[in-house]
């Protein structure tokens, strides 16, 4: 019999818990009075959230804590990589944007992937606390949740940072270029 459960091998999960804790202390700045075992406690009582962190440092996304959710207990995990995580560019924004397109498919869309990796895309207002932490995407850009009235007309929005201010555009959903990705979010 088959597991489905996400779960890495224990090398893999010890290469990531150090490459983690690195980034962590290296940029306190994120994550002012967050204490590293408490957030390593977290991860080892959650292996799926490890694969879905490991899946985020695979795609270039350099992931790291940004906040605390006091409520509900959780670190929050955001893509933290200076620009859109490489390997999730070249993607549309959602399965229907990618079907409607004629020629040039890419590979991939943003939602799907996201979902697949067990993360949400960030939303215009996580994007723009983000980058109160400091610059990302200065030369690219990255795709973010969408509200269904602008989703239902085609539409798709992405973010960016230039010239000291964050930037909110938009784009047909089929659009995909080489220098747009997008950035995740994940609760500990």
């Amino acid at each position: 019999m088959t597991s489905n459960k996400k779960e890495l091998s224990p090398e893999r999960r010890e290469e990531l818990l150090g490459a983690l804790k690195a980034r962590f202390e290296k940029n306190m700045h994120r994550h002012k009075g967050s204490e590293w075992a408490k957030v390593e406690a977290k991860l080892d009582a959650s292996t799926e959230k490890m694969w879905s962190l490991n899946e985020m440092e695979r795609t270039g996304g350099e992931p790291d804590i940004v906040g605390y959710d006091k409520k509900k207990a959780e670190y929050i995990f955001n893509d933290c990589s200076a620009e859109s995580p490489k390997g999730r560019r070249s993607v549309c924004y959602d399965l229907e944007g990618l079907e409607s397109r004629k020629k040039h498919k890419p590979e991939n869309n943003a939602i799907d992937m996201a979902t697949a990796m067990g993360i949400e895309l960030l939303t215009e207002e996580q994007y723009r606390t983000l980058q109160q932490l400091e610059n990302f995407d200065m030369k690219t850009s990255s795709w973010v949740q969408t509200p269904s009235d602008i989703r239902e007309l085609g539409g798709a929005l992405f973010c960016d940072f230039r010239f000291g201010h964050v930037f909110v555009y938009h784009n047909g959903a089929s659009s995909y270029y080489g220098a747009r990705g997008f950035r995740g979010s994940l609760r500990v």
